[in-house]
């Protein structure tokens, strides 16, 4: 790989905006917190606990379906592996754009959420999920978000992924203020029947959908570095290795969750259900997000002509 100019700095900032968004959302007053130091931490105790009875029968749900069928060995390998993953992308940012077709730096980044991912698929944790939780409702996204904020274990799921305050904080915010992108991704059932282009009896379920398909554009990224490092700018690349930081976090909170379903059962069951879907919204907004930084880049923020390092 080639070397880069100066990373710039990726994370998206909170602005005032989005924090006046994410608090009106939580029901929370709006002085809370500047929006330049604004953290989930700062909200811990200003959130209440409303959602948490329901969020929990949820949870409880999954648990009743799933208990004994997972293997919590595998999970925590996966975990730790899709933990050591994030870890490598500074790497990877540093060393640019692959040199040559045929690298396979970004999969591998991807193959223990893989092995995570699998497994939930043979035991069929991702129909259970679909099963008991609700669609991406804004009433679901706030209680979701809510007791995200509530449950430390949650939030330290982020961080033992290697999210620091900052960006837990910008994860949760997006994925909080973008309730109406996460509204399109529907249950299989609410699919609309369309004979001539597909069945939705052969489309995977919802949580299955968000975290697959972050991992395919994870897949893809060898590929489309190589051929587009001509239309690509720095500052795209840095945007798309975080949105593949956001979209492991996700995995990374959603496997967390699963685990805790198979052995230590740490989480109360409103937390498990809000490590689901918390973990699948992060991923789903990453996936959305890189598509737009990596994928579907306007001519506006393409790299100049003739800008390319090839």
């Amino acid at each position: 790989m080639g070397e880069t100019d100066t990373i710039h700095d990726e994370v998206p900032d909170v602005d005032e905006r989005d924090r006046r968004n994410f608090l009106k959302v939580l029901g929370v007053a709006g002085s809370v917190g500047a929006a330049s130091e604004f953290s989930l931490s700062d909200l811990r105790g200003a959130v209440g606990a409303e959602s948490a009875e329901q969020m929990a029968t949820y949870g409880e749900q999954i648990r009743a379906d799933l208990a004994g069928g997972l293997d919590a060995g595998r999970l925590a390998t996966a975990q730790e592996g899709i933990a050591a993953s994030i870890a490598e992308l500074p790497a990877l940012r540093e060393a640019g754009f692959p040199d040559e077709p045929g690298a396979t730096d970004y999969q591998e980044v991807a193959a223990p959420a893989w092995e995570a991912y699998d497994h939930l698929a043979e035991v069929g944790f991702f129909a259970s999920a679909e099963r008991h939780l609700p669609e991406f409702t804004p009433e679901h996204v706030r209680a979701t978000a809510t007791e995200l904020v509530r449950a430390e274990p949650l939030t330290a799921a982020l961080a033992e992924a290697g999210l620091d305050e900052r960006e837990r904080t910008a994860v949760v915010v997006d994925a909080v203020n973008n309730n109406d992108r996460l509204s399109h991704w529907v249950s299989t059932a609410a699919l609309p029947a369309d004979p001539e282009a597909f069945d939705p009896a052969n489309v995977a379920p919802l949580h299955q959908r968000a975290l697959g398909g972050a991992l395919l554009w994870i897949d893809e990224l060898d590929q489309q570095l190589w051929q587009r490092e001509v239309l690509l700018t720095e500052e795209l690349l840095a945007d798309g290795i975080w949105d593949v930081k956001q979209m492991l976090g996700g995995v990374h909170l959603f496997v967390s969750a699963a685990r805790d379903v198979a052995g230590p059962e740490e989480l109360s069951d409103s937390q498990l259900a809000a490590g689901l879907a918390g973990g699948s919204a992060v991923a789903i907004r990453g996936q959305e997000k890189v598509e737009e930084d990596l994928f579907r880049i306007t001519d506006a923020e393409r790299a100049p002509l003739g800008g390319g390092s090839r």
